[in-house]
């Protein structure tokens, strides 16, 4: 152990040393060059700048270079200034302009291993299709005795990885004789570019003596991975390296995101608190990793330790102020966004980031101020506008800020393109949906990701054999492709459909998320038997499956209570008008969960609307009164449809709507067909005292969906398709008059 030690320390006085003596002679150079050019011994001025490049490329001064092109000039020797000139193509590639690098290289006629290193840079720093052709071209011209320079071989493999050509960097990496820890280096780097990171563990187990980097590397490559196996790896290596390794604050940064990932907080915190030099890059893997573990909190906790935060650091701050979606993270959003530089904003991943925090917190036209301040608009503050107000079920919004960004000659994304699908799915217009899908480009209608969003959204406004299309185009559905088309024909009462698709998908695809859907599927469909039958078969029974009292009792036994079963339970108790059962749930609720005051809310109101229905009207009063004392605020139902290209949001006993004479006229006329079809109206869906001059039919007429349905019909309109979003559950009334009228309209109501 004291020679390992001995060793590193050794190693790293020397690179000190060679430091200390390349800048020292980095000086030294610069003098004599400048002394022979103005001796005018040109010859000698470029003969010492060969023997410096050949000992130190790197630490070559523009000053230097500059010298050795004006010898060049003083001989004419035209073809050497050209191979000194690409020298400066190396700051090209640190300033991300690696095309005018390789403008440069197409200009040497015979370039050295310096120069065809410079290439092989440039090349991985573009990632392109052209830059891999050139990068193979020139790897099969050039001498095989540059092969032997292992920096140069490095630099290759590296650009095969970055352009995406695996399967070449593996054949020259398994026929090269001397492997030295670069090279796997540069292997390991790649294959966790190209998501192969058990690939880049099996490489790093056949490295005996591996560095700081390699280390480094295997850490990310079990980020990358986030399971139990690479959580175990991790700490193993982690307790068998030189302590030394741990001054590293890359090695540190890497470690902390690993057990993160992995799931390890406790070991992370640990190796956290007891780190004496803490840098800007450890704090934020330590943020980065609350964010990833749901503890926004923490990420907070810690910012405030923070005396100087940089741009990464802030931008990590309000990505948990969008976590948290409070009124208390909102405040801090604003606070630290005025406190921060100016120049801070012109970075457009914290812009983004914060005008994301702003939108998810509520506070839209703050974020409208800031984004339309904005002098650069990017692709992603498009997005993080677009997803706030698809958050505040603002369609229009959505779409003016698309068409802004044509306007812009602002190409859009995939993502953009899901935010306008999952716009859409929320209102149901036909034309403008046709005319939306009609833009999207043919490269992206190949996406899984866009042809699930396509299949949620023709789900939603009642499209299912559209949906069902859409799903047999893609070639390998993944499982949220299944789920959602199991779900699409659950929701649309195709519940043997959803089970035969549910049998024929992939065993490994099934989990949670499926398997509620399909219950789901059942429950629509009345398939009881089925749904007893996959229930028994499911494996690990979560939370949201658990819906019914005797299942809740039984997971409890194991596991901490959840306030979302409870709803569930509660919800299915109100279908009934189970008063007794929904206040066994509520006392439970009150008892278990006392600090979450929204569920409490939400719970509050469902049992008084019980108790309404079930004719117990004081004990709905007296929580109604208890609700008001506290401060809470009953969230109100809206019904929204759009006619002729005009959107509209219905109230209950709404009359804001310019036409409202026209359309209580509409409903009148369809209550008369109801009633002539043999519907009578359900009395127990009224959760409140009749005022005088009120009927059970004029109450339940005036339900938001009604009116929304009857704007459909005014004007002597026939309607084959009508779409009305509700916010909030439809009362059992309304559903059942929604299927006459549906069938007296001959039409088809969603």
């Amino acid at each position: 152990m004291f020679n390992t030690l001995l060793y590193y320390r050794s190693t790293s006085r020397l690179i000190i040393m060679k430091r200390f003596v390349a800048l020292k002679s980095n000086g030294d150079v610069g003098a004599q060059i400048k002394s022979f050019n103005e001796k005018k011994q040109f010859k000698k001025t470029l003969e010492l700048f060969d023997k410096y490049k050949e000992n130190d490329v790197k630490n070559l001064s523009s000053f230097i270079i500059t010298q050795a092109l004006k010898a060049c000039t003083q001989m004419g020797d035209l073809q050497r200034g050209l191979i000194i000139h690409c020298l400066i193509s190396s700051r090209y590639i640190k300033n991300n302009k690696a095309e005018k690098a390789l403008q440069l290289f197409n200009k040497i006629h015979a370039p050295d291993e310096v120069i065809i290193l410079l290439l092989f840079n440039a090349c991985a720093q573009l990632e392109t299709l052209d830059a891999l052709n050139l990068t193979k071209k020139v790897s099969k011209e050039i001498p095989k005795s540059f092969f032997s320079n292992p920096r140069l071989l490095t630099s290759l493999l590296d650009a095969l990885m970055k352009c995406g050509d695996v399967n070449s960097a593996e054949s020259l990496f398994n026929n090269s004789k001397e492997k030295s820890l670069s090279i796997y280096g540069a292997m390991m780097k790649g294959y966790i570019k190209n998501n192969m990171p058990d690939k880049a563990i099996d490489l790093f187990n056949k490295i005996q003596a591996p560095d700081e980097i390699i280390v480094t590397l295997l850490f990310n490559a079990c980020a990358q991975l986030e399971n139990r196996d690479a959580l175990n790896l991790t700490k193993k290596v982690s307790k068998e390296i030189p302590k030394s390794f741990f001054s590293n604050p890359y090695l540190s940064t890497s470690l902390l995101d690993a057990l993160m990932k992995c799931g390890d907080v406790n070991s992370a915190e640990s190796l956290f608190n007891n780190s004496k030099e803490k840098s800007l890059s450890i704090y934020g893997a330590m943020m980065k990793g609350y964010m990833k573990n749901n503890m926004p909190d923490k990420v907070i906790d810690l910012f405030n330790k923070i005396q100087a935060p940089d741009e990464i650091i802030i931008m990590l701050l309000f990505n948990a102020c969008a976590q948290l979606d409070t009124p208390a993270a909102l405040n801090l959003a604003k606070k630290v966004s005025k406190e921060i530089p100016k120049s801070f904003l012109s970075n457009s991943n914290l812009s983004t980031s914060l005008l994301d925090a702003l939108m998810k917190c509520g506070d839209v036209e703050y974020a409208q101020t800031l984004f339309r301040a904005s002098t650069i608009k990017v692709l992603s503050m498009y997005g993080a506008m677009m997803s706030g107000y698809n958050k505040e079920n603002n369609l229009s919004k959505v779409l003016d800020l698309f068409n802004q960004m044509k306007l812009d000659r602002i190409e859009p994304d995939i993502i953009i393109y899901l935010y306008l699908i999952k716009a859409l799915s929320h209102y149901g217009d036909d034309s403008l949906i046709e005319a939306i899908v009609k833009q999207i480009p043919n490269s992206f209608l190949v996406d899984n990701r866009l042809q699930t969003a396509l299949i949620d959204m023709r789900e939603k406004i009642g499209c299912v054999d559209e949906a069902e299309q859409i799903f047999e185009k893609i070639r390998q559905p993944d499982e949220i492709g299944y789920s959602t088309m199991i779900n699409a024909y659950g929701l649309n009462g195709m519940g043997t459909k959803a089970l035969e698709l549910y049998h024929r998908m992939p065993r490994e695809f099934i989990d949670e998320v499926t398997d509620i859907c399909v219950l789901n599927a059942c429950s629509h469909s009345g398939l009881v038997n089925e749904a007893r039958l996959i229930f028994k078969n499911i494996q690990m029974k979560t939370e949201r499956i658990y819906e019914a009292e005797e299942l809740i009792n039984e997971y409890e036994r194991d596991h901490s209570p959840v306030s979302t079963m409870y709803m569930a339970l509660l919800s299915g108790a109100r279908n009934i008008n189970n008063s007794c059962l929904s206040q066994k749930v509520y006392d439970r609720m009150k008892k278990l969960f006392s600090d979450m005051k929204n569920p409490l809310i939400s719970a509050a109101i469902l049992l008084a609307n019980v108790y309404g229905s079930s004719g117990e009207i004081d004990k709905a009063s007296d929580i109604r009164i208890e609700l008001n004392k506290s401060g809470a605020k009953k969230r109100p139902g809206i019904s929204s449809t759009i006619v002729d290209g005009w959107s509209f949001d219905f109230r209950a006993h709404d009359r804001s709507h310019p036409r409202t004479a026209d359309i209580y006229a509409e409903v009148e006329k369809m209550s008369k067909e109801l009633i002539a079809h043999g519907h009578e109206y359900d009395a127990s869906w009224i959760t409140r005292p009749l005022d005088p001059d009120e009927t059970v039919e004029s109450v339940l007429c005036g339900h938001s969906e009604k009116l929304a349905i009857a704007w459909h019909f005014i004007d002597n309109r026939k309607p084959s398709r009508i779409f009305v979003r509700k916010n909030l559950r439809v009362c059992g009334d309304c559903h059942r008059a929604t299927k006459i009228i549906a069938a007296i309209r001959q039409c088809t109501i969603i």
